[in-house]
């Protein structure tokens, strides 16, 4: 009787990145920008990315479109939320609930959650998808800039570091 030997299952990976966070963070912390390039070849050794969601405020700049068209090339899905100037100065383009339902989409469907964003209101999420799924989950972050609940929450937390900067 011949046995056939099984390749190892993959383990399939949803990203979700915070843009604005990850962008403030990385350089308040380091004033350095974050290595998305870098990033997507760490995580594809550890696994399949089946989806990739770039979260981001659609501004009317060079600099912007450039980013983005950077994002798409390496692999992510960029989605973009209008940038609205209030009249008091302040701003807003917060995509805590789009990347909160996307998460909830797909996570039935993945072992691995990858959440880049240092944002405490994401910790009841990856505690939810956690249990109800029983996905992993991974944040990645900078520890000075996250907060605590987030980390806690987290399966895995990665501090980032110079290795994840430009």
């Amino acid at each position: 009787m011949l046995y056939k030997l099984s390749e190892p299952q993959m383990k399939k990976i949803a990203v979700f990145v915070d843009v604005q966070n990850i962008y403030y963070t990385t350089r308040d912390a380091f004033q350095r920008q974050f290595n998305y390039r870098k990033f997507w070849e760490q995580l594809s050794y550890q696994g399949d990315i089946v989806v990739a969601n770039a979260y981001a405020i659609q501004r009317s700049d060079d600099q912007q479109h450039k980013f983005q068209k950077a994002l798409k090339h390496i692999g992510f899905n960029v989605k973009l939320k209008p940038f609205i100037q209030r009249r008091d100065g302040s701003a807003k383009g917060d995509w805590d609930v789009g990347i909160t339902i996307d998460i909830m989409k797909v996570a039935p469907e993945v072992d691995v959650i990858v959440l880049l964003s240092g944002d405490g209101d994401f910790d009841l999420l990856l505690r939810e998808v956690s249990e109800t799924f029983n996905v992993e989950t991974h944040v990645y972050g900078v520890k000075s800039l996250t907060a605590n609940s987030l980390i806690n929450a987290a399966t895995t937390y990665y501090d980032i570091q110079d290795n994840l900067l430009l």
